[in-house]
């Protein structure tokens, strides 16, 4: 009877053993793949700022630390129409965008490239609140996808090289006012920065 004991004694010390070493592993594993999510993140970001630094004053434009190219709004109040001063912007950006974005060490871990159109909360004198956010949600859509369109036809070596991967992998998402901006140290919404394009990396899951 004692040496049963025994036996089921050091069968359960063995299996707290193999429980402590399994959760070990998994923590080891879990924080290498942190680290290289951040490493990833901080490395694309250095790229952005080599490469777009020197434009970002003249576009008034800014790159945040999640990597968001952040353009303040070029349309008309209302309006999806793509004003000639941003598409000449864009001609500029897109195509070195994706050079950064398809260089070896970047392009495998990336899922999407999103085109965001934002808007600020409001439509003139409407004062129906699903009034307001269904037209914002239908003029944000449009923006964005008026920007794809026009980047996407841009003709250029690093947008024809990587085609198959844009078509694949580039989006467009109406954002409308769900993800407002405010005023520093205030939980006012800045309508005017509100009021933004953005080009956003969304990197797999692994």
């Amino acid at each position: 009877m004692q040496d049963s004991e025994s036996n089921w004694i050091n069968i359960a010390d063995v299996m707290s053993a193999l429980m402590m070493i399994f959760m070990f592993i998994s923590i080891s594993f879990l924080y290498q793949l942190l680290s290289e999510k951040e490493n990833y993140k901080i490395e694309l970001n250095k790229a952005l700022h080599e490469e777009f630094d020197k434009d970002l004053t003249k576009w008034q434009a800014l790159i945040t630390d999640d990597n968001i190219m952040r353009f303040n709004s070029p349309f008309e109040t209302g309006g999806a129409e793509v004003p000639e001063a941003f598409y000449e912007l864009l001609q500029d950006f897109f195509p070195r965008y994706i050079k950064v974005l398809s260089d070896a060490k970047f392009k495998s871990e990336i899922d999407e490239i999103r085109v965001e159109g934002h808007t600020s909360n409001g439509w003139g004198s409407v004062a129906d609140t699903r009034e307001v956010y269904l037209k914002n949600m239908r003029l944000s859509q449009e923006r964005a996808s008026n920007v794809l369109s026009l980047c996407y036809g841009l003709d250029d070596f690093f947008i024809r090289n990587n085609i198959k991967w844009l078509e694949a992998n580039l989006r467009a998402n109406g954002m409308a006012f769900s993800k407002p901006l405010y005023f520093e140290k205030s939980q006012t919404e800045d309508t005017e920065r509100s009021k933004r394009v953005e080009f956003k990396v969304i990197t797999k899951d692994k």
